[in-house]
């Protein structure tokens, strides 16, 4: 990749968004890409700190609340950014023909940042709150594969595809989604996105829960030395977690 008057913070999220609520796109009649993403209105938080994070490519209009609903019925916040020629940059590094395609080239420039990011976006604590799962069900087979090698050779991480099975209609589709099935390797994975955690609304997705009183509270421990979130912030958001989850294992 050229030098790039990029920022590396800013690089790093949009990598990471790249892999789950962001895009690139170059419209029609415009020479260079822009970046845009979204988000629930339940995760505004996260969605304004991303956009601040952002403000190098940003215009004044940069984003709105969309009056089309989720399929949850919720709405949608939006943001898009200027057109760039760095922005083309990285549509090339990330594109083949107009496509985005997951590549070795540009995952090795990816960093704990771009991890984190795409952790926000599209990665879940589930199993009773102790294993965790990216929905990459956007991804072709082949791509997904590229990912968990990736995965396992830079950051030691332990992931499964796991085939899923949706009906449509009358059709079913077949998916793919990245699996932890370890609540060993869900931790180890925790740990290194864990620092970038700026938005106490998001601390569910780094919070496991144990029955245990004493591993709860050494996760609890763990989460506020590495995130910088106070106790009572982490027990809160623990704690409304834990009510949503009737059965939880030891």
């Amino acid at each position: 990749m050229k030098n790039s008057f990029l920022s590396k913070n800013c690089k790093d999220i949009i990598l990471g968004s790249l892999l789950g609520d962001g895009s690139l796109k170059i419209n029609e009649y415009y020479k260079n890409a822009r970046f845009s993403f979204r988000h629930s209105i339940n995760q505004k938080e996260y969605f304004f700190w991303k956009k601040n994070e952002l403000k190098e490519i940003s215009g004044e209009n940069c984003f709105w609340k969309s009056e089309i609903k989720d399929g949850l019925g919720g709405q949608k916040l939006r943001y898009q950014s200027l057109t760039t020629p760095e922005l083309t940059e990285l549509y090339n590094l990330t594109h083949k023909k107009g496509v985005f395609k997951i590549s070795r080239k540009w995952l090795n420039i990816i960093t704990s940042l771009s991890l984190a990011i795409w952790w926000l976006d599209d990665g879940s604590i589930i199993g009773n709150g102790r294993k965790g799962v990216f929905c990459t069900d956007h991804f072709l087979y082949e791509e997904q594969k590229i990912l968990s090698r990736y995965l396992k050779k830079v950051w030691d991480i332990n992931v499964h595809i796991g085939k899923i099975t949706r009906k449509w209609a009358d059709e079913e589709k077949i998916y793919y989604r990245l699996w932890i099935r370890s609540s060993e390797e869900l931790k180890k994975f925790l740990r290194i996105i864990m620092p970038h955690i700026k938005v106490a609304e998001m601390l569910p997705k780094v919070l496991i829960i144990y029955k245990d009183r004493d591993l709860q509270q050494r996760w609890i421990s763990e989460v506020n030395k590495l995130t910088g979130f106070s106790f009572p912030v982490i027990e809160k958001y623990l704690n409304e977690k834990k009510s949503k989850w009737k059965n939880f294992r030891k």
